[in-house]
């Protein structure tokens, strides 16, 4: 008996009646407030049975200190490369859709810096691309973090 060859991407789902759309119908970069559910209305198809969100939400503290505000700061590259990232993503899960954005500007304590949502048949399949789109975002978009604490200081956090 011989072993099937190895086979490179998502493995085909027999549950489907269809191959996934694998669409980004959304990566923004940009200085409006965010609402991750407009993100996961974005994604929403039939065929979906998830719709996995993330909202990264600005906290009021970072390593002990208490955090006032941020800044975040993009380079002009930053849209196209959000665009790459959510496409590399689309393209290596077995998702229906994604939907991606990140806030630059100036952001209060509990405003939503980065918003995702994607759409796929299956929980975990939703769940996995969700967790690896917001991974690969934080390792590969040129946006920087300026935080502002409440005793003055501040620091850049993840700039070169």
């Amino acid at each position: 008996m011989s072993t099937p060859p190895a086979q490179d991407g998502p493995q085909p789902d027999a549950s489907r009646v269809t191959e996934p759309a694998r669409r980004v119908v959304r990566a923004d970069v940009g200085d409006s407030a965010l609402d991750v559910s407009e993100h996961a209305a974005a994604v929403a198809d039939v065929v979906a049975g998830a719709v996995v969100t993330f909202a990264g939400v600005v906290r009021d503290h970072d390593h002990g200190r208490a955090v006032e505000r941020l800044e975040y700061v993009a380079h002009p590259s930053a849209g196209d490369v959000l665009a790459e990232v959510a496409q590399d993503v689309a393209r290596r899960c077995r998702v229906d859709a994604v939907a991606v954005s990140h806030r630059v500007g100036h952001l209060a304590v509990g405003d939503c810096a980065l918003a995702v949502a994607v759409s796929a048949a299956h929980r975990r399949e939703a769940f996995e691309a969700a967790a690896l789109l917001v991974d690969e975002v934080k390792r590969r978009l040129p946006v920087w973090k300026h935080q502002h604490f409440s005793d003055g200081t501040s620091e850049w956090v993840a700039c070169p």
